[in-house]
């Protein structure tokens, strides 16, 4: 029997621009023990459908006529707020998308996990108490009953999440809708979130809906699967039957955009192109037309029902596996500008998918409608490309003759910032070494807090190191003058939105590295604006425009347009993807590659997703707590990897298949990193991650191991005392680990 059973949910909200159909006819039902991934891209009605489930919706939404929501043949939806109360939180809870916002932060968190108890239990302060302290040790935090007077700034993403999961989970309710709960956290601890979800779900026997856009989150997480696009389901099917089968092109386009460990790099990932519509006014076929290659003009003109087999619904006339029908008029699928459903307008993606091997092109071919660029007057006509333009071919993993002086070198970089008095002193870069060479790529990985993001700014000059020195052009970048070769070095920042003035229209943003550089006239400056939007397949209508009148997506274009117009020669990017829908990834990821071709582009490009770093890098650096513990090729620290760290890592990698065996495949076979990353104000003696290691011994935290070699090519390197394989020259395998 359903625990929960939704029919024909539809949510309304009222805008300044219209009214806005969020969710329409959306169904689902839910057994006890059973977990449901809800799956899409932003806007597509996910959260929308949680809320509307948990009474929740914004003040200007409403559900419609004719929607159901019904708890253990309850009907919820029309109940008075005050009996709504009483399911809420506590048959019925939710695990928000962003613990730091969701979470008071003026009250500690043993009062926030114990609310919920009192209220709905009618339990003393003490029982209360006790019951907090209890769910707390039950989601894994560490030492629960000291950290109950603490409060949420005092804990680390991953265990603010731990908080959020105890909160909901306190009454044991019957369902629990988790909305995206592991989006902004590590690898490793999305694994654990996810883990510990999984078994408080067998353990409480309570059904869950899991919101995310990660297909492979679902595909290990979730009995069944529903996909969600402009606000209705397009398909629903059980978990191995959706991924062995996928009959909507969309949930098909969603999947492929989702870079592989062992796709090849030299190929552009698939893309969905295009962007979602405008629920103001939506198209009055299926919504998905406009971006599908298999659509007809059947599909512009009605909505197709959600049929199939009962197993397996979904809602399109000309499924994947099925035959097209012959020849005959085909809707126009040219992008188009189309107002976007918050303020200002939406401009479509440029990048559209291309078969394998060929490659993705932009407005005006595969040069982007760069022609035209050499002919500028004054500085930017004379000032010379960033270097040679490699092919398109993938460039060889490993190094093939002489190798080209080093473009930029780190050596023994320092970084600490002080913490109040006393001394106290933030360990954030901790003797770092690496080399960038010219038309390369380095991928920089590791959990958040282990010193990436400040290493990319000691790199393009925003933070001064303490000791060591980071040199460009074999010149102390100390010692260059910022308006002359400083300008080969821009950064692409992780959070476009915030890295973008909001009060300046996007042509000032793009002429204001021009203006402050005194390069051109204003004319000139204008020029080469527009070149960029061109560039990344923007329209010169843009100029414009404000930031938030865009999608994050575009935003992100608007950000590597603003990196390139000095036309440098290295771009530190810095999470460039992190926040961007699996189809808009791909898109963004197939730009930077096909701008590092198109102008000889050397990237230093910072990520906690390895999957991502695989897909871009040559390659890579592993770093932890500060210090790089291992580097190599990508073949070498993806197939090869020497440090456990590494290895816990490429283990905690979500998998797109629901097959057990193809997710033991596509991982790496090391114990899974588990706890938290230590405080960089006290670091761990000798070995930094012993504290976290499997396999640590006595000598790990008496001496830091140094970085040795692994291999014959000279291109791997880690620092272990007990490394997974054993260093060049050592022809002995390292002595037996021992767990502690």
């Amino acid at each position: 029997m359903s625990v929960l059973q939704v029919e024909d949910l539809t949510v309304r909200l009222n805008t300044s621009r219209g009214a806005v159909r969020a969710v329409t006819g959306v169904g689902l039902r839910l057994a006890a023990g059973e977990t449901l991934g809800l799956v899409g891209e932003s806007g597509c009605g996910k959260s929308m459908t949680g809320l509307a489930l948990m009474g929740l919706l914004p003040g200007n939404g409403r559900t419609e006529a004719g929607s159901s929501v019904r708890l253990d043949g309850r009907e919820l939806l029309g109940l008075p707020e005050r009996q709504l109360r009483s399911v809420r939180g506590n048959e019925v809870a939710m695990v928000f998308q962003d613990p730091m916002t969701s979470l008071d932060p003026t009250k500690t968190i043993g009062y926030q996990v114990a609310e919920p108890y009192r209220l709905h239990r009618g339990a003393s302060r003490r029982e209360a108490a006790e019951r907090a302290a209890e769910m707390l040790a039950l989601v894994g935090l560490p030492r629960p009953a000291e950290r109950l007077g603490d409060y949420p700034h005092q804990l680390s993403g991953g265990l603010r999440q731990r908080v959020m999961i105890a909160t909901a989970l306190v009454c044991e309710p019957r369902v629990l809708i988790a909305d995206e709960p592991t989006t902004a956290l590590d690898v490793t601890v999305q694994a654990q979130i996810l883990e510990l979800l999984g078994e408080l779900r067998a353990r409480l026997g309570m059904a869950m809906i899991l919101i995310t856009h990660d297909m492979g989150v679902v595909a290990g997480h979730a009995d069944r699967v529903q996909v969600m696009y402009a606000g209705r389901t397009v398909e629903s099917a059980a978990t191995a039957t959706l991924f062995s089968g996928m009959r909507h092109p969309y949930t098909a386009g969603l999947l492929a955009s989702i870079p592989r460990l062992g796709a090849r790099r030299d190929v552009p990932l698939p893309t969905i192109p295009g962007m979602p519509p405008d629920l103001v006014s939506p198209p009055a076929g299926c919504a998905f037309a406009p971006r599908c290659a298999r659509a007809s003009a059947t599909c512009a003109e009605a909505q197709p029902p959600l049929s199939g087999e009962p197993r397996h619904l979904f809602a399109c006339f000309h499924p994947v596996g099925a035959e097209l029908p012959d020849a005959g008029p085909q809707p126009d699928r040219r992008p188009r500008p189309q107002a976007s459903a918050g303020l200002g307008a939406r401009f479509p993606a440029a990048l559209i998918s291309a078969p394998e091997g060929q490659e993705i092109q932009g407005p005006e071919g595969p040069g982007g409608g760069t022609e035209g660029a050499d002919q500028r007057r004054g500085e930017l006509r004379d000032r010379p490309a960033a270097g040679p333009q490699p092919a398109a071919a993938e460039v060889p993993l490993a190094p093939r003759g002489p190798e080209p002086p080093p473009l930029l070198e780190v050596v023994d970089v320092v970084r600490e910032f002080g913490a109040g008095g006393r001394g106290r002193r933030v360990h954030a870069v901790s003797g770092v070494s690496l080399t960038l060479r010219p038309g390369e790529t380095f991928g920089l990985v590791g959990e958040s807090g282990c010193g990436k993001s400040t290493l990319g700014r000691v790199i393009v000059g925003l933070e001064r190191p303490d000791a060591g020195e980071v040199l460009l052009h074999g010149r102390p970048l100390s010692a260059l003058r910022r308006r002359g070769p400083r300008r080969d070095l821009q950064m692409m920042f992780q959070d476009p939105y915030s890295s973008l003035d909001p009060r300046m229209r996007v042509g000032a943003i793009l002429r204001e590295p021009l203006r402050i550089q005194r390069v051109g006239s204003a004319r000139e400056q204008l020029a080469r604006a527009r070149e960029l939007l061109d560039e990344v397949g923007l329209p010169a209508q843009a100029l414009e425009r404000f930031p938030h009148e865009f999608s994050g997506g575009q935003r992100q274009r608007i950000g590597l347009a603003r990196a390139l117009t000095l036309r440098p020669r290295i771009v530190v990017a810095d999470e460039p993807v992190s926040a961007l829908d699996v189809s808009i990834r791909a898109q963004v990821l197939n730009l930077m590659q096909r701008l590092q071709r198109s102008h000889g582009l050397t990237y230093l490009v910072i990520s906690h997703d390895l999957a991502v770093v695989r897909h871009l890098a040559d390659r890579i650096g592993v770093m932890y707590l500060g210090r790089l513990v291992e580097e190599g090729t990508g073949e070498d620290i993806y197939q090869r990897p020497a440090h456990p760290y590494t290895a816990g890592l490429l283990a905690a990698i979500p998998v797109p298949d629901p097959d057990p065996a193809a997710r033991a495949a596509g991982s790496a076979p090391a114990a899974a990193v588990r706890g938290e990353l230590p405080s960089p104000l006290d670091p761990p003696s000798g070995c930094r991650f012993r504290t976290r290691c499997a396999f640590a011994q006595e000598v790990c935290a008496a001496e830091r191991p140094p970085m040795r070699a692994f291999g014959d090519a000279g291109t791997h390197r880690a620092a272990c005392h007990f490394p997974l394989r054993p260093p060049t020259g050592d022809t002995a395998p390292p002595s037996a680990p021992t767990r502690v």
